[in-house]
């Protein structure tokens, strides 16, 4: 199922996106689109409404230095163990909504990621059965403030501030992620291309050392982390990031006015 969420002339609501010929249409889910999703009978084409960012996180937790190739161009050796940090749920974005670079920074990069989206309460998960607390993926940009994330020796205040995390254009549920293709492109410009093959640790290994330290939530949302290749962006780009098999997530940049 492709799960979305929507702004139509009836409000807010959260949607399953369906093929109708040769357009798509969104019909409204009640309430929430955990577990199985009863539906409203409302719908709309869904080019007569706008995408938002596809779930409400109580939490945004990233997994740093996940590719080899990535933690040698940052200068440094892949982890043994991975690397969590968060961002707050107030820097969540949907689709085409402008990446604002803070005024105190002269360096804003893309970084082009698979995101996990969490289903169900679960702590203390296995390996083993981490698929079975998974809602499904989406396309995921972990912005950074580069020069923050330097000066400060820690990562909070260049991943955190509003906007720089970009998430779309939907949840795909029936999907195996194990070997997908990413591309990051600025202006039509490829900049990333890897493959999730070559996470250095894997989805089950990651919601296993995730929920050994703290609870996961429905909607909580793991960004698996970025391939080689990141760079900046400035004010008028465009960036892009495509994951194979769920879609494409482009947000304009802009400055702090």
């Amino acid at each position: 199922m492709r799960l979305g969420r929507i702004a139509s002339p009836d409000g807010v609501a959260f949607v399953s996106i369906e093929p109708d010929g040769d357009e798509q249409i969104a019909n409204e889910i009640a309430e929430h689109p955990f577990g199985t999703p009863t539906f409203t009978g409302r719908s709309w084409p869904l080019a007569d409404v706008r995408l938002l960012a596809p779930i409400l996180a109580s939490k945004v937790i990233c997994i740093g230095k996940n590719y080899a190739a990535h933690a040698a161009e940052m200068g440094g050796e892949a982890p043994k163990d991975p690397v969590i940090f968060l961002k707050p749920n107030t820097s969540i974005i949907g689709p085409n909504v402008p990446i604002v670079r803070p005024a105190t920074s002269n360096q804003v990069d893309y970084e082009g990621e698979l995101a996990v989206v969490i289903g169900q309460p679960c702590k203390d998960v296995k390996a083993a059965r981490a698929l079975d607390v998974v809602l499904g993926y989406t396309v995921a940009n972990d912005v950074t403030a580069r020069d923050h994330q330097r000066a400060d020796g820690q990562w909070t205040r260049g991943k955190s501030y509003d906007t720089f995390c970009p998430l779309g254009p939907w949840i795909e549920t029936k999907l195996d992620a194990s070997d997908l293709e990413i591309v990051t492109e600025v202006d039509g410009e490829e900049k990333q291309r890897s493959r999730t093959s070559l996470l250095l640790h894997d989805i089950p290994k990651i919601v296993e050392w995730i929920s050994a330290v703290m609870t996961l939530l429905p909607g909580d949302v793991i960004l698996t982390g970025t391939p080689e290749g990141v760079g900046p962006i400035v004010a008028g780009q465009t960036v892009s990031v495509t994951v194979e098999g769920i879609g494409t997530l482009s947000n304009p940049v802009a400055d702090k006015r």
